[in-house]
Formats: C-alpha cells, structure tokens, sequence
C-alpha cells in the first residue's frame, strides 16, 4: 500500500502516519512544498524511533509524483465525494492521497481523479469540517489492508 500525503502542513500529523506506516509495512510519499523541515523535532517526536522502518519518498511537486505513478490507480479523500471508503476496491498497490490540513486537494485533481474519490462518513454540519488527518489516514488505510487479508501483518 501507499499513502500520499498532498502539501502536509503539520509535522505531528505526518509523524504520526510515518508511524502507522512503518507498523503496516506502508509507503509513505509527501509531496512538496510541506509546511515543516523534515528534521522538525515534532516531526521525528510523532514518528517516534520508527522512521528506519518507513519507506519514504518525498516529492518535489504533482506533476514528479505522477510521473512516479505511472498510471497506476490514485483514490482520493475527500469530504465532497459521494462514495464511502468502504466502497472502494483498494488494489494491494493502492495510492491513498489526503490533503493538506487546511485545504484538502485541489479542485483540479478532483476533476481528474474522480472516479478514485472517497469519503469518510461524519455529520454534516457547518463547524465539524473533517476529522484529523491522521486519523482519516488510519480508517481508511486499514480498511485497504483488511480487503487485502491485512497480508504480512498476521
């Protein structure tokens, strides 16, 4: 599995993913421009001693990502699709994007992602926007991997 992260802006978040990627035997990838230092003390607290055990490969914008991604499926989350995560067929090389904190992805991405974009289920109300980044990783990654006999991991 993959995990993109789209511009993070908060190390703790990205910590904390790195984390869970590196107990799933995920791939993490970040793209660029992040809004920390990748030696940022929150960055490596969150991650905990575990980032020899992720496998990451940073970025440098969109367009080296999906050159990197070669075609292969892209699914996107985000609170405007109609679809839910759980409808999703996940390939075992699935590349899981989520946006920034304080954005999502952009508009244009959806548009050529579209059939990819999913959403997590919550409340619809003006003041609770989207759950946690790195919550919305968790759900949704192990969600992926279950469909997949969490492979690896028992």
């Amino acid at each position: 599995m993959n995990i993109v992260l789209y511009q993070p802006e908060i190390p703790q978040n990205t910590g904390n993913i790195a984390r869970t990627c590196a107990l799933t035997k995920t791939n993490l990838h970040l793209i660029k421009p992040l809004g920390f230092s990748l030696s940022e003390k929150y960055l490596k607290r969150a991650g905990l001693d575990y980032w020899d055990l992720v496998p990451l490969t940073v970025h440098d914008d969109f367009a080296a990502f999906e050159k990197y991604l070669n075609g292969r499926n892209l699914y996107i989350a985000t609170t405007k699709a109609s679809k839910f995560y759980h409808e999703i067929a996940f390939d075992q090389e699935a590349f899981i994007m989520f946006g920034k904190e304080t954005a999502g992805v952009p508009v244009q991405l959806h548009e050529r992602f579209a059939q990819g974009r999913f959403r997590i289920p919550m409340r619809n109300h003006e003041k609770a926007r989207s759950l946690n980044l790195s919550n919305s990783v968790n759900i949704v990654l192990y969600e992926a991997l279950r469909q997949h006999g969490f492979v690896d991991l028992i």
